[in-house]
């Protein structure tokens, strides 16, 4: 949801040129109109305000899948009209999201017998998985403090600062504390030791990041379920893990098979992951693992006849599409572990590429690590002069979308950029991004407001040393010439190299 406001009182209609073939009158904005109009001037209308949206295959900030093949798009559309919630109706439907939760289930070594079912569902993101996975432990924890005696008003999370911002909505929407590790310079995730100094008795988990969305970089979970098994031995509490994979579960798998995260870790009671990014599927959908049934408390879990047949269910939300679910299966079954395989490791060529190219301007510091989630985090070794939001802001006129942002507490110093590598995100287009972030640079050093800083700057260092420099002397006219006379020259420079280009 996105909470709406009216832009301005005179900016009250809409008007399309090609529409007015069909109709001349302008609509309002913010209230239905009286009268229908022809299909094709809404069509229109609509189309021709969409088209200043940013280019989906462009935007770098976002780790959703912005590409899928034609098969797997027509199979979407075929599905677009079914509403996922009614299995008597759909059964096939329902089927596979059940084939979807087995393999994923596999996929993180869940410890299942021979034929036993896996415990999983689908949700309409990661956001949503979090939020079931948060409310079993929460239900678990205040079962086993009431069987006790013992209060259960005051539960509470530990997790890393740098966790995604929907921890903060299960935390605020659901009443748990959330207890943060701070960061550090140079160590931008959860420090595990810091972690497990933090858990007390109302703690009901740890949730570890396999994919910081800050820097790409996973959490030591190996680590965390190590010392938290030595504290549970010590204390006699029994605190979990949770694995936020949402970026790294279809990842980490395929190219980092040794690295033990998932149910081959024993504390760690349940993990999701978000289809719609490396999963590969449009946005709309994710997924949440349990270990065993005993993770999840049967009061959670609804059950409904009014459908057609007694149906158990467990999410947030009741009505949505089928279409992403059937995208799931058939990425699953088109691509095989061969086929995510492939495309992991050639998201993580391009990262190379990318990350090579951009220390070789020698302008950056990479800030994301080689092994992890394929994107390239990099922040200016020197932002005295320009800043990376400068640099996003001036990408936007190549039409790339490259985010700019601060880090959490206690690195709010630090200020990086972030682009994240997709299936779709070409070693072309890296190539490319160097090149226009290189333009970005050279355009910004030579603004003329840069210019008069730079000449202030130079005329307090020269004071400094003791040099006779009247630079803090100068009128505003003075000023203005000397920047009119940079511009000119920073023109007349472009001009040049363009000479003869169409």
């Amino acid at each position: 949801m996105v909470l709406s406001k009216i832009a301005s009182e005179s900016d009250i209609s809409i008007h399309s040129t090609f529409a007015s073939r069909y109709v001349r009158t302008s609509l309002p904005r913010f209230k239905m109109p009286e009268n229908s109009i022809p299909k094709e001037a809404a069509y229109q209308i609509i189309n021709d305000e969409l088209m200043l949206d940013g280019n989906p295959r462009l935007n770098l900030a976002s780790f959703v899948t912005t590409w899928m093949e034609p098969e797997c798009d027509k199979l979407m559309m075929d599905s677009i009209n079914k509403n996922y919630v009614d299995m008597d109706e759909y059964p096939v439907t329902t089927e596979l999201q059940n084939r979807c939760v087995n393999m994923i289930a596999h996929l993180f070594n869940a410890p299942l017998e021979d034929k036993e079912t896996a415990v999983g569902v689908g949700t309409v993101g990661s956001s949503e998985a979090i939020m079931l996975a948060g409310l079993a432990f929460k239900r678990k924890w205040q079962n086993k403090m009431k069987a006790q005696g013992k209060p259960y008003d005051k539960p509470n999370i530990v997790t890393g600062a740098n966790v995604q911002v929907c921890w903060e909505k299960f935390a605020r929407y659901f009443e748990v504390e959330l207890k943060e590790v701070k960061l550090t310079d140079g160590y931008y995730v959860m420090n595990p030791e810091k972690a497990v100094e933090m858990v007390d008795e109302n703690t009901i988990c740890v949730a570890a990041i396999l994919g910081s969305t800050l820097n790409g970089e996973f959490e030591d979970v190996k680590k965390l379920n190590d010392l938290l098994i030595e504290k549970n031995k010590e204390t006699g509490w029994d605190t979990p893990i949770h694995v936020d994979a949402a970026s790294g579960g279809f990842i980490a798998p395929f190219i980092y098979p040794e690295l033990e995260w998932d149910f081959r870790l024993p504390l760690v009671k349940s993990i999701n992951v978000s289809g719609h990014k490396y999963g590969l599927v449009y946005a709309g959908i994710g997924w949440v693992i349990w270990r065993n049934k005993e993770d999840l408390p049967d009061e959670l879990i609804f059950h409904i006849n009014y459908l057609g047949a007694d149906q158990p269910t467990f999410t947030l939300n009741f009505s949505k599409g089928s279409s992403q679910v059937i995208a799931q299966y058939y990425q699953l079954i088109r691509l095989g572990y061969e086929g995510y395989k492939n495309v992991m490791e050639n998201c993580q060529e391009n990262a190379r590429v990318l990350r090579e190219g951009l220390e070789k301007t020698g302008r950056f510091d990479i800030v994301s690590k080689e092994v992890g989630v394929p994107l390239v985090a990099f922040s200016l070794k020197d932002n005295s002069k320009h800043d990376e939001f400068e640099i996003s802001e001036s990408l936007r006129r190549f039409g790339w979308i490259v985010p700019a942002y601060t880090m959490p507490p206690d690195a709010q110093h630090i200020t990086v950029l972030r682009v994240v590598i997709r299936e779709d995100f070409s070693r072309t287009l890296a190539e490319r991004l160097v090149m226009d972030i290189a333009k970005v640079l050279h355009e910004l050093d030579m603004l003329p407001a840069r210019v008069k800083a730079k000449l202030v700057m130079a005329g307090e260092a020269a004071t400094a040393n003791g040099s006779d420099s009247a630079s803090h002397h100068k009128t505003d006219r003075e000023w203005e010439l000397e920047v009119t006379e940079a511009w000119k020259k920073f023109v007349a420079n472009k001009k040049n190299k363009t000479k003869g280009v169409c």
